[in-house]
Parts: structure tokens; sequence; C-alpha cells
């Protein structure tokens, strides 16, 4: 039988979502957000050549390059002022959670509330500033070997004032996507960094599609592989969506108490998702390995045969170059782990276990405290190993066959698992704003038929 809820839901249309102003607003703000990104990933760094730095990248298409620019929308490949995204805020913020899980300081720090969180927050700026100057300072450098071993001059003046105004620039513009990522969530609609992400795959798509149309007019690809790869996306869509709303889900009992109906007993759900990772380990994973692989590739090209460490970097570009076996299993290694890993910084069982005890709730057959704590890591070990396995077939079988079969295809299987999922999300928060709208409708006209009654 369908819930209150459930029936209240379903009467949702058109009609409601016009007269809902605040979600409009919110939505027209995320819209606005996203275009200012797009138009900035437009916007090149002080002392590069974009007439250059466009030959020099299609000289250097293929490979790790490629599958991050998809990732950057592009921003990448124009060495714009967010060339480096988001990654290294996501970097940043997943190296504090880790710190926070081993520090007791800053585990204190954590459990003081909305206070402890801003500080945290502050510490991830901090670590994001850091990161983002690292790396920035050696694409710059790499940039500038790069352009030189090609034969093409992509830096006006090479020098440490190019260098400083590129590591300035990547600052600023890694610091206000971080900006707009927490204004969306704030103003708008859905997880603002999440979206960010999804903007820069989307914008690629029309890109991606074309090559494959393309492929196939031309001969260069079979038409049988253009409709396998059509069935292929259809199909890990539908299992992406499948999986993401797979939930175990754990009965919850409370004590007996005394109603106007006789004595009752209060039973819930805990529902634990098969996936409470989310899209963050594929993400985290990924930008681990291509942000040395994209540096080393700047780099080695300059340094090759004139040391050991050239031909060192050489050798790892070449065992490390996207689709390669060293790089599939330490991409899925680093699947597996940070699931394992963020399942249990988002999910306490020892937290969770004390907080049912202390409001009188159990599950059946389970004594409350410890033996509810262990039970509780037993599930979600058990069915983390299965959002882990699901993780790294979707993230790892499609770049798989893309690398085998040469397609120039690079909407990978993780790209797709971050498009799915974020719109799910945002779908989600939509849905809940319309549904708290018609309940305010209804609250309205219960009052006021009320006050007639009166």
């Amino acid at each position: 039988m369908a819930s209150a809820a459930d029936s209240l839901a379903s009467g949702l249309n058109l009609s409601k979502f016009a007269q809902a102003t605040d979600l409009k607003k919110r939505l027209w703000f995320t819209i606005g957000a996203l275009i200012v990104f797009r138009l900035l990933s437009y916007v090149p760094l002080p002392g590069v050549d974009p007439t250059a730095l466009g030959i020099l990248g299609d000289k250097t298409t293929g490979g790790v390059l490629d599958f991050f620019n998809n990732f950057s929308g592009g921003s990448l490949k124009r060495m714009s002022l967010i060339a480096l995204g988001v990654m290294p805020y996501i970097t940043a913020s997943i190296v504090v959670q880790l710190a926070t899980s081993l520090s007791p300081a800053l585990a204190a720090i954590k459990k003081e509330g909305e206070s402890g969180r801003k500080r945290l927050n502050q510490y991830t700026r901090y670590g994001t500033v850091a990161l983002t100057a690292i790396q920035g300072y050696f694409i710059a450098v790499g940039l500038e070997s790069f352009g030189a071993t090609q034969g093409i001059q992509a830096v006006v003046e090479p020098g440490m004032m190019f260098r400083a105004g590129a590591v300035i620039s990547l600052i600023g513009g890694t610091m206000f996507l971080m900006w707009l990522g927490e204004q969306i969530t704030s103003r708008g609609i859905g997880n603002g960094v999440s979206l960010i992400i999804m903007a820069g795959i989307v914008a690629n798509m029309p890109t991606n599609i074309y090559n494959l149309v393309n492929g196939s007019r031309t001969g260069s690809m079979d038409s049988f592989q253009l409709i396998g790869i059509i069935v292929a996306v259809v199909g890990i869509v539908l299992l992406i969506c499948f999986m993401e709303r797979a939930q175990r889900r754990i009965l919850i009992q409370y004590p007996k108490r005394q109603t106007a109906r006789g004595v009752q007993s209060d039973r819930s759900h805990l529902p634990l998702k098969l996936n409470t990772a989310g899209v963050i380990p594929p993400i985290f994973a990924s930008s681990l390995l291509l942000m040395p692989l994209t540096i080393t590739q700047f780099a080695g090209n300059k340094t090759a045969g004139d040391s050991w460490w050239g031909d060192v970097i050489i050798t790892l570009n070449q065992y490390l170059q996207h689709g390669s076996p060293l790089y599939m299993t330490l991409y899925g290694a680093g699947i597996i782990f940070f699931a394992f890993f963020y399942t249990a910084v988002v999910f306490n069982p020892e937290e969770t276990a004390d907080n049912l005890k202390r409001y009188g709730g159990f599950i059946p057959g389970i004594r409350p405290g410890k033996n509810t704590e262990i039970y509780f890591d037993y599930v979600l070990t058990r069915i983390t190993v299965i959002g882990a396995a699901y993780l790294a077939f979707i993230c790892l079988v499609p770049e798989y066959l893309v690398s085998a079969l040469k397609i120039p295809f690079y909407l990978g299987g993780t790209s797709l698992l971050i498009v799915v999922n974020v719109t799910m999300d945002t779908v989600t928060q939509i849905q809940s704003h319309l549904l708290a709208h018609q309940y305010g409708d209804l609250i309205k006209k219960a009052k006021l038929k009320g006050g007639r009654l009166r």
C-alpha cells in the first residue's frame, strides 16, 4: 500500500512546478552559474598563445590528456584559467577527511558541530591552494618544455614571470570554481562541485557523438561497432540507475508505548545504499592517476635521453598510458580502496549504534550497543564489497573496450557514472522541493478551512 507521501508525490506535475517560485529561482541560479563556468573555460592563461596551443593540442591528441580533458570540459586542452577544474579541491577534501579519521585532534574538531565543520572546510581550502600551486607550477614548466620539443612556441615569453602568472591564475580559477560550487549547493539545486564536473563532461558529448557518427560514415569504424556502443551505453545507464537505487534496509524497532489504539510498537527501517560512496571513488582515483601522468607527459619529451630520469619518465608514460594493463590495475585498486574508505567516513557504525541505544531503538535479535555496532559493520562490509565491484566494473570494462577497439569515444564508464548519478540526485532534490511546496499549500488550505469553521 502506498504511503501518503508517495500518493502526494505521484500527483506532482508541471502546474505545480510553475507555482514553485523558490524552486524556479534556484534552477535559474544553477543554470547561470554553470554558464559562467563554461565561459571561463575559454579564457586562456596569461602569456599563452591560443593559436599555437590549439596546434599543439592537435599534435598531442590521444591518451591520458584527452581523457582528463573530457573531465575538465576542454579546459585543459585550451589551458584556460580553470584548466585544473575542481580536482585539487576534491583531492584536498579527501585528504582532510582521511586525516580526520586518523587524527584524534581533527576528529574532536569534527564533533564540534557546525563550527567544527567550518574549520575543516577552511583547512580544505588551504589544502586546495597548496595543491593547485604545486600542480600549476609543474604544468607551466611542462607547457614551456613540451611546446619547445614540438617546435611550437605555445608560451609567448617563457620564464619565471610566466610561471608565477600561470600559478596565480590557476589558483584563482580553481578557488573561484570551489566558491561557485558552494554557492550552487546553498542557493541552487544539487551538489555544486558534482554539477560542475558533470557540466564539463556533458560539454564534450556533442564532440564524442560526432566522432562516432563520422567514424561510421568514413568507414574507420564498423556499423556494428556503432550499434554495439549505443546498446552498451544504454545498458550501462540502466545498470547504474538500478544499482544506485539499491538499498539494504535494516529493521529498527522501538519500545512499546500506550496509544489511543492500545499498546503499539514503532518500527522503521535504516536504509543502507549499496553504493554508499557514490561517485567519489572513481573521481578521486582518476584525479590521483591523471594529474601526475599529465605532468610527466609534458615533461617527458624534454628530458628524454638527457638523463636516466628522463628515460624513467618515458617508461612510466608507456606503461601507465590510458587503457594499459598497469593503468587499469592501479585505477581499479584505487576505486576499490576509496569505496571502502569513503564508506567508512560517511557511515560510522559505532555512532549509529550509540544513537539507536540512546533513543531506545534496537535491531530485533541483536543486543543494543557493541553487538549492534558489530552487526552494522558486518552488513556494511558485505554491501560495500558489492558496491566496490560494481564501481570497478562500470569504470574499467568500458575503458578497456574503448582502448582495445581503438574507438574515438572518450565518454567512458566513469563519465557515464558521474552524469547519471548527479542527474538522479538533482532530480530527487527537485522532487523534494516540489513536495515541500505542495505540503505548504495543503497546510495553508487547512488553516483557511479551520478559520472559516470558527
